[in-house]
């Protein structure tokens, strides 16, 4: 029996229906308000913000480390060497020693091999920048710095055969003009007569940013030759502030007796408070630490005001 046409169009299954493409429809913000773009990303950024914090703490408790997180630097101390973290331990922190237990103290917490230099480092309340207050003198150590010096003068022919005589280590004519042309800087005081002085001043950039320009503040540039090489050979040193106003200098070395190493830095206080500038009304000496060239700092007691 055959269906009528009827049936197997009723039967027949349905077409899908085809409808045409539509264009999707753009979000739509408010331009101010819990409804704006602007604060819809604030909430969305807090919200990522909040969910790394709660991850990262999640971490944390559990002893992991959280992704993407700084190393934590070790402090300072510890990433020194065994033998300084040990000589630190024999410092207590922030205690102000007298002058005397700190020279005893930095000889005790030297760390290195050899005997080292005791340095004073002491910040000054003053402006480097004002002439004034430019601090710039000489001291005579009364038991020398434990330095050899080598001293070089540039005279005249027959003042410079006197200098030879008081011990000038060079002591030259034009010859030594030859000297520095050849960049040869083997002395660490070099001392010069008023006259000759012009004669230095092409080397200005060689001498002067080793400090070895001579200079009549220092005393270097003098015509008594003899008294300048006697005193440069017996321990006088120049000391001068620097940009940050801070004063540095050698008083001795580790293998001094205490005795000489107190009279030294005693001879050099007195001589920085007399060279404490009219202009300054308020503190003058504002700190004192004291250390040996590899060794721990020591806060000294400030009665230098």
């Amino acid at each position: 029996m055959v269906e009528s046409t009827e049936n197997l169009e009723t039967n027949a299954p349905a077409e899908p229906e085809i409808t045409a493409p539509t264009e999707a429809t753009e979000e739509t913000f408010a331009k101010s308000g819990k409804k704006s773009k602007k604060h819809l990303e604030e909430v969305k950024a807090e919200e990522e913000r909040q969910a790394r914090k709660a991850e990262t703490k999640a971490l944390e408790e559990a002893g992991e480390k959280p992704r993407g997180a700084t190393p934590i630097t070790r402090p300072k101390i510890e990433r020194r060497g065994k033998k300084y973290q040990a000589k630190a331990k024999l410092v207590e922190k922030g205690k102000a020693y007298t002058l005397a237990d700190a020279l005893k103290l930095a000889t005790e917490t030297n760390p290195a091999n050899f005997d080292a230099t005791v340095e004073a480092h002491v910040r000054l309340g003053v402006d480097p920048r004002q002439a004034d207050q430019n601090i710039r003198s000489t001291v005579v150590l009364p038991h020398g710095n434990g330095k050899t010096v080598r001293v070089a003068v540039f005279a005249p022919l027959d003042e410079a055969k006197k200098a030879t005589a008081a011990g000038a280590d060079i002591a030259e004519d034009e010859d030594f003009l030859k000297r520095l042309e050849k960049g040869e800087l083997d002395f660490d005081v070099l001392i010069s007569t008023p006259a000759y002085m012009p004669k230095l001043g092409k080397f200005a950039r060689l001498l002067g940013p080793k400090g070895l320009m001579p200079n009549p503040k220092a005393g270097t540039v003098t015509v008594d030759l003899e008294k300048a090489v006697k005193e440069a050979k017996a321990g006088k040193v120049e000391y001068r502030v620097d940009k940050q106003a801070i004063v540095h200098i050698g008083l001795g070395k580790t293998n001094f007796d205490q005795a000489k190493l107190l009279e030294n830095a005693e001879t050099f206080f007195n001589s920085l408070k007399s060279q404490r500038p009219a202009s300054i009304k308020g503190t003058f000496v504002k700190s004192i630490y004291l250390t040996t060239s590899q060794g721990p700092s020591i806060l000294v007691e400030n009665i230098y005001n």
